[in-house]
């Protein structure tokens, strides 16, 4: 049996930087022979959350990317906020408001941790293999 991998990154204070994680969601998952689509999609809706809504300005947003030794890939997004997530109901015509409804409807699970001591949380997204 193998063993699970998992990479990680730092991600700029920036909306910009959400580009930056596609790229790296691409060269990581191009080395498991695995389709970048979703994951790239599930990380930018992750990161840009993050970032929007859940981050101080001094705060760090940290990417991560794995994949199970049964070759089931996930993402996670920790940042420094302790309120959870939730899917709201978007206006019609506005223009955000739909990111966690896309990765609940593109993943196998999705959901957040807390972490210990109020440092904030994990919102992580387990991909269909």
């Amino acid at each position: 049996m193998g063993e699970a991998v998992q990479s990680e990154m730092v991600v700029k204070r920036d909306l910009r930087a959400v580009a930056e994680v596609r790229t790296f969601v691409r060269l990581v998952v191009g080395g498991w022979e695995v389709d970048d689509f979703v994951p790239c999609l599930i990380a930018s809706e992750l990161v840009t959350n993050a970032l929007r809504y859940a981050t101080k300005s001094d705060d760090e947003v940290i990417f991560r990317i794995g994949r199970t030794d049964r070759g089931v890939v996930w993402v996670e997004v920790q940042d420094s906020v302790c309120v959870m997530p939730r899917i709201v109901s978007a206006d019609v015509n506005g223009e955000s408001g739909r990111g966690l409804f896309v990765v609940e409807q593109y993943t196998r699970c999705w959901g957040a941790r807390p972490l210990a001591g109020d440092a904030g949380k994990v919102v992580f997204a387990v991909l269909d293999s």
